[in-house]
């Protein structure tokens, strides 16, 4: 049976998500990838194990999510069944719907009865009696607004959820949506949106400023551009990378010579950060408060202990990478003319600061041989 390291929640830093009383884990683990039918229940058991071992205590689903639809859900209710299930009450379990799902009129977007049904089937693939938050996981342009809404308020009322969220909403249909569930008095908390060094729309549309200044959450996703913001394509496309594996998200037409100039860029800066293109990538995400957590999809449990732990931990670095980017600010010159622009800023103090870790930092004495690619 397993038993989670007690010293779990030394190091993880956890914020409050938007004027919630919901704490999350900056890096949450999501099970977008690899927890499907296809995939190893092993290594999807010791993924969940590890990353609650350290700190990780969000997991997040969507009724879709596999391949096959539901498998995600199925095999991450055999993982609580099978032992994490007895840390019910420290685990924040969220999912979806809002995506094609099963066959006729019912089975997608965003009416009450799909996402009352929906939930309904996700509960049951997972044992679970509710989850603590349930998105809507994209708008729907042919339900009305207020429908879906009452929907989740009503999945609330019923027990089933303690909190909503949603997912893939602009800046409009988020300040839309705000009003119409403050209206009811329901728990909306969060927004769920892409976000990276190469997909920065929450910052273009103005959501990541309106969310921290009205008190609403944002998770992340993808914040490694589907592994393009890590050292894993700078020399050729793998053969048991995801492009080849997969396939369904990341395309070989994607990497071109052009993002390839840009990746390699960031990579130049990040040794001269001290880190890996990917670890400076996730620190990126955090670095001003405006972002509840980050979640990301890994293939296997080391990386848990090798990358997640390194955007939030280790505060003693933070002052003299401040200093880094205050002096070294034209190192981003040679970025800026590749079309990207990612320095490093210092927020105002309503947000915080930014914690950056060291590389070599490991939860545990345990490290790969040879410094895998990620």
């Amino acid at each position: 049976m397993y038993q989670a390291d007690e010293k779990r929640y030394e190091e993880m830093k956890y914020n409050r998500c938007g004027a919630s009383g919901l704490q999350l884990p900056a890096v949450s683990l999501g099970l977008w990838h690899n927890f499907g039918s296809n995939g190893n229940f092993d290594n999807m058991q010791d993924m969940c194990h590890t990353a609650f071992d350290h700190g990780i205590t969000h997991f997040d689903l969507a009724n879709n999510y596999g391949p096959v639809p539901g498998s995600a859900e199925e095999n991450f209710g055999r993982i609580l069944a099978k032992g994490l299930g007895r840390y019910r009450d420290e685990l924040i379990i969220s999912t979806k719907a809002g995506y094609d799902m099963w066959p006729g009129p019912y089975g997608n977007w965003g009416s009450k009865k799909y996402l009352v049904a929906s939930l309904d089937q996700s509960l049951k693939r997972m044992g679970l009696d509710y989850v603590d938050i349930f998105y809507h996981h994209r708008p729907d342009p042919n339900t009305p607004l207020e429908e879906t809404v009452r929907a989740l308020d009503g999945i609330v009322k019923s027990g089933k959820a303690l909190y909503v969220g949603i997912s893939n909403y602009n800046k409009e249909q988020t300040i839309a949506a705000a009003e119409l569930f403050k209206e009811l008095g329901t728990p909306f908390i969060i927004n769920q949106r892409k976000y990276s060094m190469f997909v920065r729309d929450i910052e273009k549309d103005g959501l990541k400023d309106y969310a921290a200044a009205h008190g609403i959450g944002i998770i992340t996703f993808s914040p490694l551009a589907q592994g393009l913001l890590t050292d894993r394509y700078l020399h050729g496309i793998p053969e048991d990378s995801r492009v080849r594996t997969d396939g369904r998200f990341l395309k070989e037409a994607a990497i071109v010579e052009e993002t390839l100039k840009k990746v390699r860029a960031l990579n130049d800066l990040a040794a001269q950060r001290g880190q890996t293109l990917a670890q400076m990538a996730l620190s990126w995400i955090l670095r001003d408060g405006d972002i509840t957590s980050e979640h990301l999809s890994p293939h296997r449990s080391w990386i848990i202990s090798v990358l997640y732990m390194q955007p939030h931990s280790v505060k003693k670095r933070d002052a003299e990478l401040r200093r880094f980017w205050h002096k070294k600010a034209g190192a981003c010159k040679n970025i800026a003319d590749t079309g990207l622009y990612v320095i490093f800023r210092r927020k105002s103090a309503r947000s915080g600061n930014p914690e950056t870790g060291s590389p070599s930092y490991y939860r545990r004495s345990w490290k790969p041989s040879v410094h895998p690619g990620f």
